[in-house]
């Protein structure tokens, strides 16, 4: 049995790993999901909200050898926890995610894209510091083939998401990039384009690079798949150790 903590992406929460957890637990694996600061029911300001929040959100839920999965942003978030403190850090997995360049912020990363599926939907909030999506758009960008219970779950629950974490730098060491490092790559997102997951995905070893034929929610779309893949990891990280 594995420990997994899972790390959600801009402006959702805990809730939405809520079909992949039990999906973990009839594998064998006990596996539990956090809001970061500001997101799902955690009521930080969103002027308080940074990147090293969310990195020490990350650390203080973590007290043993955990496989920490982050999904979309959260390749920054967990990076950053693991360059805080990677005691408890057995291995990331990368879910469709950015996978950090050292030196640059996630807005770097998001903008150096070979195009930008995200942008006519992006909706910012000077006042607040915030951006948040079209909801006449998400749909067509984050669920499409996800079932109407999930897309009205996300409706319903998607926040705004605070801009400064994603333009902070990060630089990395090897705190975070001696760990064993994974990377599940969505060939059918339409919110980070897949052949730039692949440029990402470079930065693990090759074995170390899967695909699922998902959207950018496979937590939604092939929650089984999904935790297949994540058990999949855990027997490769325990033959490792």
């Amino acid at each position: 049995m594995s420990e997994f903590l899972l790390i959600h992406g801009s402006c959702h929460g805990a809730w939405c790993w809520h079909r992949v957890i039990p999906a973990l637990a009839a594998l064998g694996h006990s596996a539990r999901a956090i809001d970061l600061p500001g997101h799902g029911r955690d009521r930080t300001p969103f002027d308080q909200v940074t990147l090293d929040s969310y990195a020490q959100a990350i650390c203080t839920a973590l007290d043993s050898p955990t496989i920490v999965v982050g999904h979309s942003m959260a390749g920054y978030p967990i990076t950053a926890a693991a360059e805080t403190d990677p005691t408890h850090i057995s291995a990331l997995v990368y879910l469709c995610a950015y996978a950090p360049v050292s030196g640059m912020t996630l807005g770097d990363m998001r903008r150096a894209g070979p195009h930008q599926p995200l942008a006519p939907a992006i909706r910012v909030n000077k006042d607040q510091g915030t951006f948040g999506f079209d909801p006449a758009q998400t749909n067509a960008l984050f669920y499409h083939d996800c079932d109407a219970q999930a897309q009205t779950l996300a409706t319903l629950c998607l926040t705004p998401q605070p801009i400064a974490p994603q333009e902070t730098v990060l630089t990395l060491t090897q705190r975070s990039q001696s760990l064993p490092r994974h990377y599940i790559r969505c060939t059918d997102d339409r919110a980070i384009p897949p052949e730039y997951q692949a440029v990402m995905a470079g930065s693990v070893p090759a074995a170390h690079h899967t695909t699922l034929p998902a959207s950018h929610s496979p937590f939604f779309a092939c929650p089984d798949a999904l935790a297949q893949r994540l058990h999949t990891i855990a027997q490769h990280s325990q033959a490792a150790t």
